[in-house]
């Protein structure tokens, strides 16, 4: 059951289907800074958001939606809405490219592990077929992880590794610059000279192949930029990581080459790329210097237009509480780990929704609404809130660390834990009727993927190094001046679970981790964040849904194994 116990203190490609396998040869290879001078122009020249019909929030209203103006749950803060969705959730979870969990979809090896059939009529992806899997660019070739191999090594995810593993475009030097086999048994991985190009399929990752089964997925999403969690958790809230200045443990303004490499001077700003802790969060690790972020994020945003949201995360009633690693994929003795991370915290960088004491809610009414939370909650006041039929319009939601998905020191059969035992409370509730669910990941890990991604936004600057040193393209569009911010970076799973998803659908429009923020600005119409985010070029998540003739069922899962345990019909207990 999913907590509920309070701790103690770019414009779319047409939606047509890709060929079955288009393995190697069929990749998307970086070419001349034209060739992403003209996607950014693609983007720019993107309708305005009351046009072009087919996008959820740019579409004119289905007549549900025109039938029920701002109807939604008493004391949600609900408004009217572009779509008949009320209720939108982000399941953000952590470090996993693509291929590393869809590269063989819809085939699984079906050797071990918990059996996995695919429908007949599903779709291909853009994954692991032909030469890919037998003559890799990388010199090895990709091999299946077991459900026995869940846990393990994790991989070098930096903003210039990335980069150097993309190699131009050819996506051929992941084993040089992203492998890392510094773990011990029983994590799995240090002796497995290929472990960065490695994947699972649906005999252990079940439950999100089942997901895609019933529901809507995509095979052309990316991370914003290049680099690890922060900047993608800063990209889902605000497609911002410039405007960012350093803080010294003291509490003062400072210049740290970690926090924010090319700040302008202490009273300047610059750009987060790596993971320093949030300055306005009291479990920030209190030896090094934090980041702050200035400007705007949703939440701002959402609360000028008195739109209820929140951030709710695993651990942040108890910054000391720590859990079991490898619980459920039974690779104990591996330790613990803390439940919070303060660097996975997007709205902790930012003064106007911090909440720096970690302070609960004074009421579970509180909960989505200004008070002394600020709209950031331990992860338990979701499933309550769920409960008692109060879930904030907008919710963002994280999971502890050990169930997170990211490698060495949570996994694939643990992350499935959190993700089925979320989804199956949700779609038991009142709210699952208009709800949509959004499970997306902050950054790659590292992990192979052999799509390269469009650059739709260059960056010149001694970290950079996709196209030569110190560059990331060469004379293209740069948003708002801002360096550091090369993107988008490398391509990442991203669902939607949906009573308004299509069914046994990919959708290959390019979007990003942005995209989910353009989703949420459109649907309750607060506007753009503005000064170079990159939610103003971002692609739509409309083809993932069909608001007309919504035809997807519930669809509960066994936690344990990923497999159906009951659909539409059942009661709703």
């Amino acid at each position: 059951m999913f907590p509920t116990t309070v701790p103690a203190a770019a414009r779319t490609a047409p939606p047509t289907r890709q060929p079955r396998h288009r393995g190697h040869r069929g990749r998307r290879t970086l070419t001349a800074a034209a060739s992403a001078g003209l996607l950014i122009a693609a983007f720019a020249n993107a309708a305005p958001a009351s046009a072009a019909a087919g996008h959820p929030e740019k579409a004119t209203p289905s007549r549900s939606a025109r039938a029920h103006p701002g109807k939604g749950t008493p004391g949600s803060g609900a408004t009217a809405t572009a779509t008949p969705i009320k209720h939108v959730i982000v399941v953000f979870q952590e470090n996993v490219s693509f291929d590393h969990y869809f590269g063989t979809y819809p085939h699984a090896a079906n050797t071990d592990g918990h059996r996995f059939v695919a429908a007949p009529t599903t779709p291909s992806v853009n994954g692991l077929s032909g030469s890919l899997l037998t003559s890799n660019p990388n010199g090895m070739n990709p091999a299946r992880l077991t459900p026995g191999q869940a846990l393990t090594c994790d991989q070098d995810h930096d903003y210039t590794a990335e980069q150097l593993a993309a190699d131009h475009g050819a996506m051929d030097k992941f084993i040089q610059y992203t492998q890392k086999n510094s773990c011990k048994a029983p994590a799995y991985g240090a002796t497995d000279p290929h472990l960065v190009l490695d994947y699972y399929d649906g005999n252990t990752v079940t439950a999100l192949w089942n997901y895609a089964q019933h529901f809507a997925m995509s095979d052309n999403s990316y991370g914003t930029t290049f680099g690890p969690s922060t900047p993608g958790a800063l990209n889902l809230v605000s497609g911002q990581t410039a405007k960012a200045y350093a803080v010294s443990p003291q509490g003062q303004r400072t210049l740290d080459a970690y926090a924010v490499p090319n700040q302008a001077g202490i009273a300047g700003t610059g750009t987060v790329i790596n993971d320093p802790d949030p300055a306005f969060d009291k479990c920030s690790n209190p030896a090094y210097a934090t980041a702050a972020l200035t400007g705007k994020n949703i939440g701002d945003l959402l609360t000028d237009k008195g739109v209820s949201w929140g951030w709710f995360q695993g651990g942040f009633g108890d910054c000391a509480a720590a859990s079991e690693i490898g619980k459920y994929s039974r690779q104990h003795g591996a330790g613990t780990t803390q439940d919070y991370s303060a660097h996975h915290e997007p709205f902790q960088y930012y003064r106007s929704t911090a909440n720096p004491a970690h302070t609960p809610p004074a009421s579970l009414a509180e909960v989505g609404h200004a008070g002394p939370a600020n709209h950031q909650y331990d992860l338990s006041y979701f499933g309550r809130a769920l409960q008692a039929g109060k879930l904030p319009a907008v919710s963002f939601v994280k999971a502890k660390k050990s169930q997170d998905g990211h490698a060495g020191y949570s996994d694939p059969l643990d992350e499935q834990h959190f993700l089925v035992d979320l989804i199956n409370q949700v779609q038991r509730s009142k709210d699952w009727k208009d709800t949509a669910i959004v499970v997306a990941y902050d950054d790659s890990d590292g992990w192979y993927d052999h799509q390269m991604s469009p650059i739709v936004n260059h960056s010149q600057s001694t970290q950079d190094a996709l196209t030569g040193t110190a560059q990331c393209g060469t004379g293209g569009p740069t948003l708002g001046g801002y360096q550091l911010r090369c993107g988008y970076g490398p391509r990442l799973p991203l669902l939607v679970i949906s009573p308004f998803a299509k069914v046994n659908s990919v959708d290959s429009s390019i979007t990003d981790q942005t995209s989910i923020l353009r989703l949420i600005e459109d649907n309750w119409r607060t506007g753009r964040i503005g000064d170079g985010s990159f939610d103003a070029i971002a692609g739509s998540l409309g083809n993932l849904f069909d608001f007309g003739r919504p035809a997807a069922k519930r669809l509960f899962l066994d936690p344990n194994t990923g497999a159906p345990i009951r659909q539409e019909g059942a009661d709703h207990d």
